[in-house]
């Protein structure tokens, strides 16, 4: 009996429009970029709804933002609504209009790929779902990449051709408003200024100056309340004496547009009698001497201590110790302490918490000195091994070793140790705060603070 085959047609499903959207974007906030912006969105969307195969769903637009960041929140938005299936069809300009960082590019292009959302590329005629596509996308990012590369490096090269000409585009500060391109004293914020400035010679603090401010009603910069962070940087700033310090900080990299501040990396220029000043230059250099004098003796510089900063090296991790304390001055107990100890970064080194005492008490003895020299040490020492079984290894400048041993304290000093009787009753000042104590315990720990004397 001969066989019977018999085809069936496939049944040509009903057409259905895909979902299409376009995305827009401009760097600047210029007039002309949101002019160009406005034309590019006008474009798209008459352009998706006169396909009659798509069915429009927005122009996602993002004004003065770069390609290089993935900080853009309409772009965001556009990957959001691609994941949940609002969207199937992306048409945009250009690959540096979608972005100009390559690695970004392609991690977005291939996640869109694997959701089944076809990326059109006007300007470059490609499709990302079709054969070739990636490859051509990788080819021509890699070109939108430098291109970023070398605009940016134009910019910075006109701004620091502007600076060494003394041109710049002046940045409004507290006392002054920008007026023709320069710096226009107000006079009433100028009497403000000076009166901060005054405040912080007799004596007052940061935080006492804006309470003094808020008290009288004086509004802030921004409208609100003062605050001893803003009064600082008021205090800190030199354009209140009529000279502008250019490019204190600078773009670390292209891609990432981290600004960091400028410690040397790159030249600094300094315009003197830019515009009119506030304060005088003698007044300002003596309330920065008198900042750097507070600053001073709130820190670990009230101790020789700082003299092993940067010096002491743990055997075991190979991080450097760094200072801590506990308590208040005059009798604040102080340690150096393994960087490797961080519960925060996962890291838990073994080595010992050396107080500062009992290092100092080891470093006069490598120098065979009576007593610890801060300069002596720092004079004479590179760096010192912290090693096990209490054990430091100083390492002189001229290549010479030294091991010392120290001893461990019997117990931790509290950080204000004092009795009093008040009230017929006996307070022990303590970590734990001020509380009634027996007599016993009380004993005890002037027991233990005798025994930490003798031991430091």
């Amino acid at each position: 009996m001969a066989k019977k085959i018999e085809a069936i047609e496939p049944i040509q499903p009903f057409p259905t429009r895909k979902n299409a959207a376009a995305y827009a974007r401009v760097s600047l906030g210029t007039d002309h970029m949101l002019h160009s912006l406005a034309a590019q969105v006008s474009y798209y969307s008459d352009y998706i709804q006169r396909n009659p195969a798509w069915s429009y769903v927005g122009v996602y637009a993002d004004e003065a933002k770069t390609g290089t960041k993935d900080s853009r929140p309409e772009f965001q938005r556009l990957l959001a609504d691609c994941r949940a299936g609002k969207v199937q069809v992306v048409i945009t300009k250009s690959i540096s209009r979608f972005a100009r960082n390559t690695v970004d590019l392609l991690a977005a292009v291939r996640e869109l790929k694997a959701l089944g959302v076809d990326v059109f590329f006007e300007e470059q005629n490609i499709r990302t779902l079709s054969a070739e596509g990636e490859m051509m996308i990788t080819i021509l990012a890699g070109y939108a990449q430098e291109e970023s590369l070398s605009v940016s490096e134009n910019i910075k090269w006109r701004k620091r051709h502007d600076m060494e000409a003394g041109r710049t585009k002046p940045v409004k500060v507290y006392g002054y408003r920008v007026e023709d391109g320069k710096l226009v004293i107000v006079p009433e914020q100028a009497e403000i200024v000076r009166s901060m400035y005054d405040d912080c010679l007799s004596g007052l603090g940061c935080t006492a100056i804006a309470n003094r401010l808020n008290a009288a009603g004086v509004p802030g910069p921004t409208g609100g309340k003062w605050c001893g962070g803003v009064v600082l940087d008021l205090l800190h700033n030199e354009k209140l004496t009529g000279v502008l310090k250019l490019q204190k900080t600078f773009v670390e990299d292209h891609l990432t547009k981290r600004t960091v501040i400028n410690r040397g990396e790159l030249p600094m220029y300094i315009i003197r009698d830019a515009h009119e000043p506030i304060i005088s230059e003698d007044v300002f250099d003596t309330v920065q001497a008198e900042l750097t004098r507070r600053h001073g003796i709130g820190t670990v510089h009230e101790s020789e201590g700082v003299a092993f900063r940067k010096k002491l090296v743990c055997e075991i991790c190979g991080r450097k110790f760094h200072h801590t304390s506990n308590g208040r001055a005059p009798t604040k107990y102080r340690a150096w302490i393994c960087g490797g100890r961080d519960k925060r970064t996962g890291t838990n080194c073994t080595a010992l918490t050396i107080p500062e005492p009992t290092l100092m008490k080891a470093a006069a003895e490598a120098l065979g000195l009576d007593a610890f020299d801060g300069d002596a040490f720092s004079e004479r020492v590179d760096h010192s091994i912290v090693r096990a079984e209490r054990r430091l290894t100083f390492i002189y400048k001229d290549g010479t070793e030294r091991d010392v041993l120290w001893e461990k304290r019997k117990s931790w000093p509290y950080s204000v140790i004092g009795f009093e009787k008040r009230i017929g009753r006996n307070i022990c000042y303590s970590k734990c705060g001020k509380g009634n104590m027996s007599e016993r315990r009380r004993k005890k720990l002037e027991r233990e603070r005798k025994e930490s004397e003798s031991n430091g």
